[in-house]
C-alpha cells in the first residue's frame, strides 16, 4: 500500500502523535538542559518557577535560596533560564573576565523595543549600536571631565546643606533636588532649583512608566514577541507604549535644542561657544559637528538625557540610606564629626580637596553602597551570548544573568555581620586597627577594587558610578560637617522597610536634622551665598 505524504491525507492518529511529540521532545530538551545548569529551585514544565518567585522582594528569596543550591543557581521564567549569582568571585569571573560572552541585554519588547524603539544605552544588546552610544558617554565621564564637574557638585552641596538650615524635615526634596541639579548641569548645563519645575516632573514619570512595562509576566509580548507586529489598532496597549515613547523622545530632543539655543545666543552676542557652560551635550553636539555621530537626532537625544537614570535617583536613594544608617548607628555620626572636626575644624565644610584627608568619610560613603545598594538585582539584567560552562555548569547563550547584589553584598564571607553598618571595613587595616574595630575581621579580599560592586560589573558597569560617588562623598561630608542627624526618641526604624521595584530606597521615616553651632550656621550661610553666585552661569529650568 502507497503512503501518502500529503498531511491532508494523514490519519488522526498521525496527527495526535505529532501533536504529543512536539511539546514531549521540547519538554526532553528543557528537561536535558536543566541537568546541564547550575542546580535551582525544580521548575514545572513550560511554566518554570513562576509560583515560586515572590511578588515582593525577590531579592530575598534569592538570597535564602543562594544558601540552599550555591552561590550560582537557576531559575526559569517559563522555558526561560535565569543564572543568578550570589558571590561578587563569581561575579566578576563571568561579568568581567569573561565579559565578551556576558555583556549583552535580554530582550525587553516592550520596554527596549516598542517604548525607546532601541534607542536606549540601557537596553541595547552587545554590538555596535551599543558600543557607539557608550563610548560617547564615557567621553564626557573621564577622570578629566569628572575633574570639571566637581565645583558644581561643590557648589550644589552646599545649596543643600544650607537649604536644611531652613527646611529640616524636607530633607529627602532638598536631597533629590541635589542630585537631580548636579545631573542636570552636567548634561545639559542648566541647573534644578525646584523638583516643581516641569522638565524633572517629566523625567521622574518617564522613568517610573518605563520601569513599569520591566515587570515580568505583565506583557503577554514578552513570551511571544511576535506580537510586537500586531497592528495598533487591534493592539491598545502597543499604541499606548508608542505614545509615551513618542513624548519622551520629544522632550529629549527638546533639552537638546536648549543648548544649541544656548550656543546660538551666545555667538549671536558676539561671545562663543567657550560662554556656555560645559555639559555633556554641548561636547556631544561639538562632536557631532567635527567628527560625525552616526545616530539620527533622535537617538542622539537619548544619550545626555541617560545621565538622569544612572545618577540622580539612584544618588538622591543611597543619601536616603545614609540618613537611615546614621540614625540607626549613632556611633558613625560620632566618627564622622570626629574625624570632620580634627581635619576641617569650624571655620569651612569640606571640599574634593580634602577628600584624602576623611578616610572615615570616604569608607561611610563605600559602605552605604555596599549596605543597602540601590540596584538591588544588579541593575538591567546581562545576557550571555555564547554558550559556556563553569565550575562544570552549562550556561547556554541566551541565558539571563542576575548578580543578586542584596545576597553579593551581605555576604557574610566578605562581610562578617554583613547587616551592622560599619564604615570601618572599608578603611584599610592599619586605620582599621588604630580604630579599633569591634566587629571583627574585615572578611576575605573583594574582587573590585572598590571593595563593592553595587555599580555593576564589566562593560556593563553603571557608566555615571564615579560622578554618582563625589555627588555622595562631597554631600555626606558637608552634611556631616554641618549636622546632627538623630532619630526621634521613642521611634522605631526597620532596616529593611525599603520600596518595591529593581532600584529601592528606604520607605518614608522622620528624623532630626539639627545644626551643630551658631559657627555652623554662620559658614553655610556664607558659603550659599558663594554657592548661589557660582552658579548663576547655570541657568534653572522653569516651573
Amino acid at each position: 500500500m502507497a503512503i501518502s505524504f500529503q498531511p491532508t491525507a494523514w490519519p488522526l492518529y498521525v496527527w495526535l502523535s505529532i501533536l504529543v511529540a512536539i511539546p514531549g521532545i521540547t519538554l526532553l530538551y528543557d528537561l536535558v538542559t536543566w541537568l546541564r545548569m547550575p542546580p535551582g529551585p525544580t521548575p514545572l514544565p513550560f511554566v518554570g518557577n513562576k509560583f515560586q518567585l515572590p511578588k515582593k522582594q525577590p531579592w530575598i528569596q534569592f538570597e535564602k535560596w543562594s544558601k540552599v543550591y550555591g552561590p550560582i543557581f537557576t531559575i526559569w521564567i517559563g522555558r526561560r533560564p535565569t543564572v543568578v549569582i550570589s558571590d561578587p568571585v563569581i561575579a566578576s569571573e563571568l561579568m568581567e573576565a569573561r565579559s565578551s560572552k556576558y555583556s549583552s541585554r535580554p530582550r525587553m519588547v516592550a520596554m527596549g523595543e516598542i517604548l525607546w524603539d532601541g534607542a536606549s544605552v540601557l537596553v541595547q544588546p552587545y554590538g555596535k549600536g551599543w558600543s557607539t552610544r557608550r563610548k560617547l558617554l564615557h567621553m564626557a565621564l573621564t577622570p578629566k571631565a569628572l575633574r570639571l564637574y566637581k565645583p558644581v557638585q561643590e557648589a550644589e552641596a552646599s545649596r543643600l546643606a544650607y537649604g536644611l538650615l531652613h527646611r529640616p524635615t524636607d530633607w529627602v526634596k532638598l536631597i533629590e533636588t541635589f542630585t537631580s541639579s548636579v545631573v542636570f548641569c552636567v548634561a545639559y548645563g542648566h541647573r534644578i532649583d525646584s523638583l516643581g519645575a516641569q522638565v524633572i516632573r517629566r523625567r521622574f514619570e518617564f522613568m517610573q512608566y518605563s520601569a513599569s512595562l520591566n515587570v515580568p509576566g505583565k506583557y503577554l509580548v514578552e513570551t511571544f514577541p511576535v506580537l510586537k507586529y500586531v497592528p495598533d489598532f487591534l493592539a491598545p496597549w502597543k499604541r499606548e507604549i508608542k505614545q509615551h515613547g513618542k513624548e519622551e523622545a520629544e522632550e529629549n530632543m527638546a533639552l537638546v535644542d536648549v543648548v544649541q539655543q544656548d550656543v546660538a545666543r551666545a555667538e549671536a552676542s558676539g561671545g562663543s561657544k567657550a560662554d556656555v557652560p560645559d555639559s555633556l551635550c554641548k561636547m556631544l553636539l561639538e562632536l557631532r559637528e567635527t567628527s560625525g555621530i552616526p545616530l539620527s537626532d533622535r537617538d542622539f537625544s537619548f544619550i545626555p538625557a541617560s545621565l538622569f537614570g544612572a545618577g540622580s535617583d539612584t544618588t538622591a536613594s543611597t543619601l536616603c540610606s545614609a540618613f537611615l544608617a546614621l540614625i540607626t548607628h549613632p556611633e558613625t555620626l560620632q566618627a564622622a564629626h570626629a574625624e570632620l572636626d580634627a581635619v576641617i575644624g569650624t571655620e569651612r565644610t569640606p571640599t574634593f580637596d580634602d577628600e584624602a584627608n576623611l578616610p572615615y568619610i570616604r569608607a561611610l560613603a563605600k559602605e552605604v553602597l555596599r549596605w543597602r545598594p540601590v540596584a538591588v538585582l544588579g541593575g538591567t539584567p546581562h545576557a550571555s551570548t555564547e554558550d559556556d560552562h563553569y565550575e562544570g555548569y552549562y550556561i547556554p547563550a541566551g541565558t539571563t544573568i542576575l548578580g543578586n547584589s542584596w545576597a553579593i553584598n551581605l555576604n557574610e564571607e566578605y562581610y562578617p555581620n554583613p547587616h551592622h553598618f560599619n564604615p570601618l571595613r572599608f578603611l584599610d587595616e592599619e586605620l582599621a586597627v588604630k580604630a579599633k574595630n569591634p566587629f571583627g575581621p574585615l572578611g576575605k579580599p573583594h574582587p573590585s577594587k572598590s571593595g563593592h560592586s553595587s555599580f555593576g560589573w564589566g562593560r556593563r558597569i553603571c557608566p555615571g558610578a564615579n560622578l554618582a560617588t563625589n555627588s555622595l562623598y562631597i554631600a555626606l561630608a558637608k552634611l556631616l560637617w554641618a549636622y546632627d542627624i538623630l532619630p526621634i526618641e521613642g521611634r522605631h526604624y526597620d532596616t529593611f522597610a525599603y520600596t518595591e521595584g529593581f532600584n529601592i530606597r528606604p520607605q518614608e521615616f522622620e528624623c532630626i536634622v539639627r545644626v551643630r553651632s551658631e559657627s555652623h550656621r554662620r559658614v553655610l550661610e556664607r558659603e550659599s551665598k558663594e554657592a548661589e553666585a557660582f552658579l548663576e552661569k547655570f541657568t534653572p529650568f522653569g516651573e
